[in-house]
């Protein structure tokens, strides 16, 4: 009985940290719309913020990932 209560945290702990790339999601969505909205409004800057767009890009992916990361530990090694 104890063994499948602990099962169950750990399963809902996991859930719980899945919603992590949910929010990786959204910033990307963020940052890609933002930059969209300024290529469009200044065509000429546009070259210029690509990089800026992909390091953007990166830190929410990778926000993503440590979630997934904590998911997975949380399953698995505790």
């Amino acid at each position: 009985m104890e063994g499948d209560i602990a099962q169950m945290g750990q399963f809902i702990g996991a859930g719980l940290a899945s919603v992590g790339m949910g929010g990786a999601a959204i910033g990307v969505g963020t940052v890609a719309g933002n930059y969209l909205a300024g290529a469009l409004r200044n065509p000429s800057a546009a070259a210029s913020q690509t990089a800026t767009l992909f390091i953007g890009i990166a830190f929410a992916e990778a926000l993503g990932i440590f979630s997934f990361l904590v998911a997975l530990l949380l399953m698995f090694a505790v």
